[in-house]
């Protein structure tokens, strides 16, 4: 490869690097965590799996969560403490106001919401709607002292 064409790789990975703020090296190494301040993470729905893979963020980050739904039915994102997931595991609500942490995702539509990190630790997503969260579509993110 010629010095102007490896330059241009170089360029469009930092640029995509940051960006992100969240990328996972050759080596399968994590970069530093998302954060601190207000972030955009965007989360594709596509055959009723997630596609966050490994989050982490610091304590304190604000989140704002793009979610795209590529499937052909409705899904929701939830994110919260377990006494907001153990609300939401009756598939009960089909549909969620604008509310942190809660969006719901019609088919070929795109949603947002955001999450703020205050505390150090676990976080878990789902998707609560029938029998999606034993289908998979759950996980956590982790959420690391800041600095």
């Amino acid at each position: 490869m010629r010095w102007p064409a490896k330059a241009a790789v170089a360029l469009g990975v930092a640029v995509l690097v940051a960006s992100t703020g969240y990328a996972v090296t050759a080596s399968g190494t994590e970069q530093e965590p998302l954060g601190p301040g207000v972030i955009t993470v965007e989360v594709g729905i596509d055959q009723s799996r997630f596609d966050i893979g490994s989050l982490r963020v610091q304590q304190g980050t604000l989140v704002e969560l793009v979610v795209r739904n590529d499937d052909p039915i409705d899904h929701e994102l939830v994110v919260g403490t377990p006494e907001v997931h153990e609300r939401h595991r009756d598939g009960s609500e089909r549909r969620h106001p604008p509310v942190p942490g809660e969006v719901s995702v019609a088919p070929g539509a795109t949603a947002m919401t955001y999450y703020e990190f205050t505390e150090a630790g676990s976080v878990t997503y789902a998707c609560h709607l029938p029998g999606h969260e034993a289908y998979g579509m759950r996980g956590t993110i982790e959420v690391v002292l800041a600095g």
